[in-house]
């Protein structure tokens, strides 16, 4: 009976380690193996959409750069600065005459020499003030300094023409043609040196000119020109409101001009001189009292 019980419970024991051995089943999810491989997928996702979304970014600031560089316009180019048109030509007697029955004779040519010297930056500055255009006629040895060409350049870049008037104020007529050329050509290189552009006018010290010296500056496309009248190198005139009378009504009684100088187209001759600056203003405003206006040198014909 003992062994029949015993058995019972040993078949008993069996079934019921079977049974707990089939309700067991395998758990996939809880392999880390598993879990791993899903949390790099995940990663890779991860990674693919912030990649796609940097290269949408990066796509529309290319776009948009592309579109600031299309909306960006060009600059426009700055125009050339117009050549004025020639008005008037010189006469054999100096003086300006109009090409034509439209333009104005009502003018007179200021001509300022020996420059720059020590009032030459004062006269340009008065002038441009007043409006005046001039002719600067410089000399090379007033250009030895930096100071000196810097003033030359300051004259030249307010507006105003330069001028040669030689490059020692030689007297022409005392020298031979090799050292006439001389004068005027390194004359002439120094001023384009200076401001980027060879002097259009030339002007002999003295108004002594000789042939050889007249061809020269005609073949170097320079205008030469002497003058109507001028007063401040007469001692009688070195005094500003002497000469500012003499100037404007042009008449020197006092070195027997008693008759009138002045007529349309004058063409008038001053120097860096003290009393012809402080003269300066006051002989531009009395000329246009009289009715003048102040000619252009822009608008004087070149030799072709």
């Amino acid at each position: 009976m003992k062994k029949c019980s015993m058995t019972l419970m040993g078949i008993f024991v069996i079934l019921l380690l079977a049974a707990c051995n089939d309700n067991e089943e395998p758990d996939e999810l809880s392999d880390p193996s598993n879990t791993e491989q899903e949390e790099v997928n995940n990663e890779e996702i991860t990674n693919s959409d912030d990649h796609t979304e940097e290269e949408m970014d990066d796509g529309e600031e290319e776009e948009e750069q592309a579109d600031e560089i299309v909306q960006e316009e060009e600059p426009d180019p700055e125009p050339e600065p117009e050549t004025a048109q020639p008005l008037y030509e010189l006469s054999e007697s100096w003086n300006l005459v109009p090409l034509n029955d439209q333009v104005n004779e009502q003018v007179v040519l200021l001509t300022i020499d020996d420059g720059p010297d020590e009032h030459t930056l004062e006269m340009a500055k008065t002038l441009k003030e007043l409006e005046a255009p001039a002719i600067f006629f410089v000399n090379g040895h007033f250009l030895q300094t930096d100071e000196q060409k810097n003033i030359l350049k300051e004259i030249h870049d307010m507006g105003f023409a330069i001028g040669n008037h030689t490059y020692n104020h030689q007297r022409l007529s005392e020298v031979d043609e090799d050292t006439q050329k001389q004068e005027i050509l390194e004359l002439s290189e120094l001023i384009e040196d200076i401001i980027g552009e060879t002097p259009k006018f030339f002007r002999a010290p003295n108004g002594v000119n000789t042939d050889y010296a007249k061809q020269f500056v005609k073949d170097q496309g320079m205008l030469l020109m002497n003058w109507t009248y001028g007063y401040d190198y007469f001692e009688p005139y070195m005094d500003a409101e002497k000469l500012t009378e003499a100037m404007v009504t042009g008449e020197a009684p006092e070195v027997d001009v008693n008759y009138s100088l002045l007529k349309p187209g004058a063409n008038l001759l001053m120097h860096d001189r003290k009393w012809t600056s402080a003269a300066l203003e006051d002989i531009v405003k009395g000329l246009r009292e009289k009715g003048y206006k102040m000619a252009d040198p822009n608008t004087i014909k070149l030799p072709e």
